[in-house]
């Protein structure tokens, strides 16, 4: 029994021993030896902040108006006799457009004629009667009525035919004719749409925050699908009276010169209103800066504590602090930071990925991703 005892002594201290060596003596031991182990620095590419001139851009999205535009129709009906004029067509003011059978009009005309001759005649006699004492006022006034009639009754048919010539109300280009000769047209028909081109107008929603900043007369700059990166330049000329309380934005309007008639009513453009004067900002590449949740940041390179310089520049080891910014602005490949960052701080502008505060890293520019000469429209 005694040595049994000690057998199982000598038993449960093995087995102990061997679990302190697997549960805390081997881990503890691995744990030293991964942290004394420092990893190799990390290969990025830096770039230094930049001062730079911005005006500042308010963007919006807009649609083109024309500065008029109206569909043209018939005040009065009848039958087509006469177009002046082709789908497409670019048109002065007063220009017949259309003309309506006046046929029934100018006999009426020529009756209405000759009954106002014959009451001027009559109406002259009773007044020449009148001067010799021979008729009485009463007949005089009599005669000055039916002249006056028989003149309201010609002034009526001749405004009415001047109603069948449809005439172009200002200058501007037509659209697709709907109407042809010989057809019968009633009043408010729309026969063809007149837009005035030249100006032209956008109008455009912009944020409550932003009404402060806008003033009548600012320059707005203006790109349209169909042309690409073409910018049109034009102002802004009025501001609507109230912000919508659907929206809280508030319409603007802008007029832009179009002489060659390129703009057309009815296309969507991306609007930027160019606020205020130039004004210096801090500025770094788009790829500088991470978004989250948590807020935008960027990481910057600090140079190690109590390290030699090394014998080249380009294998100087830096630190990389992460700090939290407030992005601003964006224009084509770099973003001004309004508050953060200083001018010439070198901040990290690829491999974030595998980077964390305080990290060592070295900057190797050579492989920097470049912009293309072109980039897709946006």
């Amino acid at each position: 029994m005694k040595r049994f005892l000690i057998a199982l002594v000598v038993m449960g201290v093995l087995v102990g021993g061997l679990a302190y060596f697997k549960l805390v003596f081997m881990p503890q031991m691995i744990k030293e030896i991964i942290s004394s182990q420092v990893p190799p620095p990390a290969v990025i590419t830096a770039e230094s902040t930049k001062t730079e001139e911005w005006t500042e851009r308010l963007p919006a999205i807009g649609t083109l108006i024309a500065s008029q535009g109206v569909e043209i129709a018939a005040q009065v009906s009848g039958i087509v006799t006469g177009l002046g004029f082709e789908s497409g067509q670019d048109v002065a003011s007063g220009t017949k457009l259309v003309q309506l059978d006046i046929a029934v009009e100018q006999a009426d005309l020529a009756s209405a004629d000759a009954i106002l001759r014959e009451a001027e005649v009559a109406f002259k006699r009773q007044t020449d009667l009148l001067v010799k004492a021979v008729a009485s006022e009463a007949n005089v006034d009599t005669a000055r009525a039916k002249r006056d009639t028989a003149t309201a009754a010609l002034n009526r048919i001749k405004a009415l035919i001047a109603q069948k010539a449809i005439l172009a109300p200002f200058a501007g280009r037509l659209g697709i004719r709907h109407v042809e000769v010989g057809q019968y047209i009633s009043p408010g028909l729309a026969m063809v749409s007149l837009q005035a081109l030249d100006p032209i107008w956008v109008d455009f929603p912009m944020p409550e925050q932003n009404v402060g900043k806008l003033h009548v007369g600012e320059t707005i700059e203006l790109t349209v699908d169909a042309f690409g990166k073409q910018v049109f330049k034009g102002s802004v000329t009025s501001l609507d009276a109230r912000v919508s309380q659907e929206t809280r934005t508030l319409l603007v309007r802008g007029t832009l010169p179009n002489p060659d008639h390129a703009l057309l009513p009815g296309m969507f453009a991306n609007v930027q209103v160019l606020a205020g004067g130039p004004a210096k900002v801090i500025t770094v590449p788009r790829t500088a800066i991470t978004y989250s949740l948590y807020g935008d940041s960027v990481y910057v390179l600090k140079p190690q504590e109590g390290q030699p310089a090394p014998a080249k520049p380009e294998d100087t080891v830096y630190v990389v602090e992460r700090r939290f910014v407030k992005s601003g602005q964006v224009r084509e490949d770099r973003v001004a930071v309004t508050s953060g960052l200083k001018e010439g701080e070198q901040v990290v502008t690829t491999g974030q990925v595998k980077l964390a505060n305080g990290s060592l890293v070295k900057v190797d520019n050579s492989q920097a991703l470049v912009p293309p000469a072109t980039r897709p429209y946006q």
